[in-house]
C-alpha cells in the first residue's frame, strides 16, 4: 500500500527556518520524480518543488526561490523540504506526493506558519 506521511513543520518568526519530511512507503521513492505542494488558507493548493529521480537540479517556484531545497535520501525513502527565511505569505499546510502522472492519495500533510 502506497503512503506519504509527513512531519516536521510547526511555527516559526519571520526570517526564520523549519523543515519538513515526507516518509514514503509501499514504493521505492529513487524511481519517481516527487513533489511539495502547499495550501494556504482560502487558497488553491500549488506546487512548491520538485526533485527529479534522475537527480537533476530541483525545479522550485518562483517564490521560494533561494529560500527553499528540496532533497531526498532514497536510502531511508524520505523527501525533505527545508525552508529558510520564511515569511507570513509561506504559512500553509504542506504536502508531498509523486509527480504527475504518478500521484497518489493525498496525505494529511503538515502545518507550517510564520508569524510574529
Amino acid at each position: 500500500q502506497v503512503q506519504l506521511v509527513e512531519s516536521g513543520g510547526g511555527s516559526v518568526q519571520p526570517g526564520g527556518s523549519l523543515s519538513v519530511s515526507c516518509a514514503a512507503s509501499g514504493f521505492t521513492l529513487s524511481t519517481y520524480n516527487m513533489v511539495w505542494y502547499r495550501q494556504a488558507p482560502g487558497k488553491e493548493r500549488e506546487w512548491v518543488a520538485t526533485s527529479w529521480s534522475s537527480g537533476g537540479r530541483p525545479a522550485l517556484t518562483d517564490s521560494v526561490k533561494g529560500r527553499f531545497t528540496i532533497s531526498r535520501d532514497n536510502f531511508k525513502n524520505t523527501l525533505y523540504l527545508q525552508m529558510d527565511s520564511l515569511k507570513p505569505e509561506d504559512t500553509a499546510v504542506y504536502y508531498c506526493n509523486r509527480a504527475r502522472p504518478f500521484m497518489v492519495a493525498w496525505g494529511q500533510g503538515i502545518q507550517v506558519t510564520v508569524s510574529s
